[in-house]
């Protein structure tokens, strides 16, 4: 079934009204009552708002003609947000630019700092120090933060593996065992190729540490150790710069702590990684 009004996901809702189940109106009429509230929510957030399960959310805008419920809330996106806000992530333009986006990447950065369970950091660098081998995974621009995780971790001297493939890291974590574990890396915790390779790593009983904005997103209930970041000013429902700033900090506490656990050894493997580097250097 295709969107009938080509893709005006609000003229859908109300198009469909006559045809919705009761629990389907419900939802409909929430949507419908407050637009821009239902943009952001995951659909386990969004669904216990509206107070309905997460099938009935899903065939809700499977009857509305979408593929799944991130395509809905971008189509919904597309409608409610002030189009300069998908630009970034606040509304820009002109000299206001510039602040705009620093207070943005501040504020994120200091809510993921008084937000950051340290405990849960605590573990993960247990985990790594630990692990015989890592594997760095994420899609798009999570796995630019998933390879700046390896890029930092190679340098206390933990070995592993950032393949940018999909298929490449499907068929990694096929090959991982419980003696390794994996930090997977996620904006939204639902992207259906990230959610694969992380089902792939449970299978094989790998570890998994996983990066992520949203608690209650698919992503965290396969992890066994979750790190959130911060994206307070995200009205975007596919990416936020900020979330991605306060995650590459969420890695140099990991590196920190991994080099404070690794001590003289550590230090050693830095030591090395920077003569080989210095060798290139004129």
């Amino acid at each position: 079934m295709e969107p009938i009004n080509g893709g005006s996901c609000l003229f859908e809702i109300h198009a469909r009204l006559g045809s919705l189940s009761e629990k389907e109106r419900l939802v409909a009429d929430w949507i419908l009552a407050s637009p821009s509230e239902a943009v952001r929510p995951s659909i386990e957030e969004l669904a216990e708002r509206i107070g309905v399960s997460e099938s009935t959310l899903f065939r809700f805008v499977r009857k509305l003609g979408y593929e799944g419920y991130q395509a809905f809330r971008i189509a919904l996106a597309t409608e409610t947000v002030d189009p300069r806000s998908r630009i970034y992530e606040a509304p820009v333009g002109g000299d206001g630019a510039v602040q705009v986006v620093f207070k943005t990447a501040i504020a994120a950065l200091e809510l993921t700092m008084e937000k950051l369970d340290r405990a849960a950091l605590d573990k993960a660098a247990d985990l790594v120090v630990g692990s015989r081998s890592l594997l760095f995974l994420g899609l798009g621009g999570s796995g630019l933060v998933a390879r700046d995780a390896y890029h930092k971790l190679v340098r206390a001297g933990i070995r592993g593996s950032a393949p940018e493939d999909f298929h490449l890291q499907l068929m990694a974590a096929s090959q991982a065992g419980k003696e390794d574990a994996a930090i997977v890396v996620s904006h939204t915790g639902v992207n259906k190729d990230s959610l694969a390779v992380a089902d792939s790593l449970k299978k094989a009983e790998v570890p998994i540490i996983g990066i992520c904005t949203y608690p209650r997103s698919p992503l965290s209930k396969l992890c066994d150790i979750m790190l959130y970041s911060a994206a307070p000013s995200s009205t975007h429902v596919s990416e936020a710069f900020s979330a991605r700033i306060a995650q590459l900090a969420i890695i140099d506490c990991l590196y920190v702590e991994v080099m404070e656990r690794r001590g003289e050894e550590g230090a050693r493997s830095l030591e090395a990684m920077r003569a080989a580097i210095a060798r290139r250097r004129t």
